[in-house]
């Protein structure tokens, strides 16, 4: 709202208002199914078909961009681009782009856990084939949902702003056998003309592939979100507040991130000594120049979130914190420990993106080190924050996320993605954080970690946080070899996978009659102020 000489005021943010409901947080790549990795597929709707069983209204995700080093997706290659391996291999059979023979060197692929370093150059062999043919022509589209290289091509224009400089980037990512940027030829590093439009014009074909992967990711998500809707169900989408160094926003706008004259990092983001990691965790992304990105009213962080809006229904802010003050270390330190707080827009940045696209149904991650001025901010946003009950137990303190002192305007989690899973937290708990737990949870405190997960469950539903989300993991009372990331660690993360029979129908049911008892039916979003 703008006062009368036109000045918007922040303070007066109407936010969105979440009625009371609850949902399931799963990546798509740990849903069940064939080829080495969850797809946008027909287990993916078959997931969606399960939620309406059980009665949830939401659906959250981790991001879905193309994942780099460690696989994880909060190091995309691209903050716009959708990540390959998601694609459903079985759409393509049905467009005529490839044969069940194709595939049937990717049956061998583990269906438990995904091996990525398997599944990357088999499924990019497969989908490359699917390209050959949709190139040449030859092959009849199957059904009313068939594609076309008229519809690519227009997705090729609608996306060009963030298309063509990922496409490029990807060829020369290849051309270098897979290195970062910074490690490329200087004339490809720095960007020079000459160089990127020879190597446009030659590797053309290898562009378009790219782009014709986007295309098929873009146009299938697009079905997938289509059918939540229909079905009641939102999505709730994450947006990490940085991005990878060797992606392609850094690599296309050196001039937004603090990089010095060769383009290398000068400080990267972390964050300080944590819950999870004694000597912080030292994320290695190159940080912002807000400055800079003031310069044209944040331009090119409102495309990333009109771009993400357009994807999800809900969005979620990964470490909020960030927009107040980021923890910036100095590139090439080994821990985060030698790092410092320096200032990032906050206030001035929410007003802009107010300004352009008016109230968003946005929730803050704040989670961590949060002080009074990233309170201040998120009260005058009027976003709900996270609350996570695996932080709620240190018998030496009283904490905000004991269930008895939250505000309804508030989402409750048992754990996150970066958690142990709850039953393996339960387990793996010193005696004090046991025994404090089983006090509030009203059981034993000899009780299997099964028998707390569904306690933590039912402690989350029955809170007055009008949003409740629970880890797939949670929900089927997984130990902690199902645990999805550890912070701080390589290897062995975002490779969990949901089996098939695990999503049962007595599963739905338990789930559909806590969601019924804790009174949170219903599949939908209010916008507006929550007072009204």
């Amino acid at each position: 709202m703008a006062n009368i000489d036109g000045e918007f005021r922040i303070e007066e943010f109407d936010m969105a208002s979440f009625q009371r409901a609850s949902g399931v947080l799963l990546h798509p790549s740990a849903l069940p199914g064939l080829y080495g990795i969850g797809t946008l597929g027909a287990e993916a709707l078959a997931f969606i078909d399960w939620l309406e069983m059980a009665d949830q209204s939401y659906w959250q995700i981790c991001p879905l961009v193309p994942t780099g080093f460690g696989d994880s997706p909060y190091q995309g290659l691209s903050a716009f681009a959708g990540n390959p391996n998601l694609i459903d291999l079985d759409y393509l059979v049905e467009q005529n782009l490839l044969t069940r023979e194709d595939l049937s060197h990717l049956a061998s692929l583990p269906a438990s856990h995904v091996d990525y370093g398997s599944l990357i150059p088999a499924k990019t062999k497969v989908l490359f084939l699917a390209w050959e043919r949709f190139a040449s022509g030859k092959f009849s589209t199957g059904g009313e949902n068939g594609i076309s290289m008229l519809e690519f091509d227009e997705f090729c224009g609608s996306s060009a702003h963030w298309l063509d400089e990922f496409c490029l980037f990807m060829v020369l990512k290849n051309r270098h056998s897979g290195k970062c940027w910074d490690e490329w030829e200087e004339c490809f590093r720095l960007k020079e003309q000459d160089a990127l439009n020879h190597e446009s014009e030659e590797k053309k074909e290898d562009i378009r592939f790219h782009a014709f992967l986007q295309y098929l990711f873009h146009r299938q998500w697009e079905r997938i979100k289509k059918y939540a809707n229909s079905r009641g169900i939102r999505i709730i989408g994450d947006l990490p507040i940085f991005v990878a160094f060797d992606s392609s926003d850094c690599w296309a706008h050196p001039e937004l991130f603090q990089l010095d004259d060769e383009q290398r990092p000068i400080l990267v983001a972390g964050v300080p000594p944590d819950f999870f990691c004694a000597t912080g965790q030292l994320w290695g992304n190159p940080i912002y120049r807000w400055e800079r990105m003031a310069m044209d009213g944040y331009a090119w962080w409102l495309s990333v979130i009109q771009n993400k809006m357009s994807q999800y229904d809900v969005l979620r802010i990964d470490h909020f914190r960030g927009f107040v003050g980021c923890w910036a270390v100095p590139f090439g330190e080994s821990t985060a420990v030698n790092g410092n707080w320096i200032p990032a827009p906050g206030e001035v940045f929410f007003t802009r993106v107010r300004e352009v696209m008016g109230d968003l149904p946005i929730i803050a991650e704040d989670l961590g080190i949060i002080t009074d001025d990233v309170l201040a901010l998120l009260k005058k946003c009027g976003y709900p924050g996270m609350k996570v009950l695996q932080f709620a137990f240190d018998p030496s303190e009283e904490n905000g996320h004991h269930p008895h002192n939250y505000d309804e305007h508030c989402v409750v989690y048992t754990g996150t993605h970066d958690n142990d899973t709850s039953a393996g937290w339960f387990e793996k708990a010193t005696p004090s954080v046991k025994t404090k737990a089983a006090e509030y949870l009203s059981i034993p405190s000899d009780s299997s970690g099964e028998t707390a997960a569904l306690a933590m469950i039912r402690a989350a539903m029955a809170s007055v946080a009008q949003l409740a989300i629970t880890p797939l993991q949670d929900i089927l009372h997984l130990g902690g070899n199902a645990r999805f990331n550890t912070p701080g660690t390589l290897g062995g993360n975002w490779i969990w996978r949901a089996t098939t029979d695990s999503l049962d129908k007595r599963t739905a049911r338990q789930l559909r009659q806590l969601t019924k008892t804790y009174g949170r039916s219903g599949k939908r979003i209010t916008l507006g102020n929550p007072d009204n």
